[in-house]
């Protein structure tokens, strides 16, 4: 017996399943069509600032849990603070100096000074971080946080390290 017509159910567009991994995609690209962070941006742009400094993940490998509960809750932070009258552009960013990338480009090309000279290294590390870095930004989009994704800073860009070096300088 079919005992669907004998419940009383209330009438909705929503469909019945969510379909989120189906749906998701289209509706993150809907958001950066239409440069929602941007108007956000434009339309706070007089408001008083609030800037959340956000330490940089590694640019070694895939998101994990970790990363995803860090910039879920920063990102809820800085949408709070949008929504409380402010100005609160977030600009990610990644660090790409450090033992943990050496460690994976080690893996692939061998040590500095056995099989690879220490320029070439180098050049093989700043590749494999951009690489990790085009990766965690589509996993850090997917988890819906707003932020200047076009334009984020990394420790490896030359200009960053000259200002780096400006600051402590002097």
């Amino acid at each position: 017996m079919d005992y669907k017509n004998t419940i009383n159910l209330p009438k909705t567009g929503f469909p019945m399943k969510a379909n989120l991994a189906n749906r998701e995609p289209a509706m993150l690209a809907a958001w950066e069509k239409s440069d929602l962070y941007g108007r956000i941006q434009e339309h706070a742009k007089d408001r008083p600032l609030f800037i959340l400094h956000d330490g940089p993940p590694y640019a070694n490998g895939d998101i994990h849990l970790g990363h995803a509960v860090n910039k879920v809750l920063k990102d809820m932070v800085i949408k709070s603070r949008l929504l409380a009258g402010y100005q609160a552009p977030y600009v990610p960013g990644w660090d790409c100096h450090g033992l943990p990338i050496e460690l994976q480009v080690e893996k692939k090309v061998g040590k500095v000074g056995h099989k690879v000279d220490a320029p070439t290294f180098r050049q093989k590390c700043r590749e494999y971080a951009g690489r990790q870095i085009d990766a965690q930004r589509k996993g850090f989009k997917r988890l819906g946080v707003l932020g200047a994704w076009e334009t984020p800073y990394a420790t490896r860009d030359f200009r960053y390290e000259a200002d780096m070096i400006r600051a402590l300088a002097g």
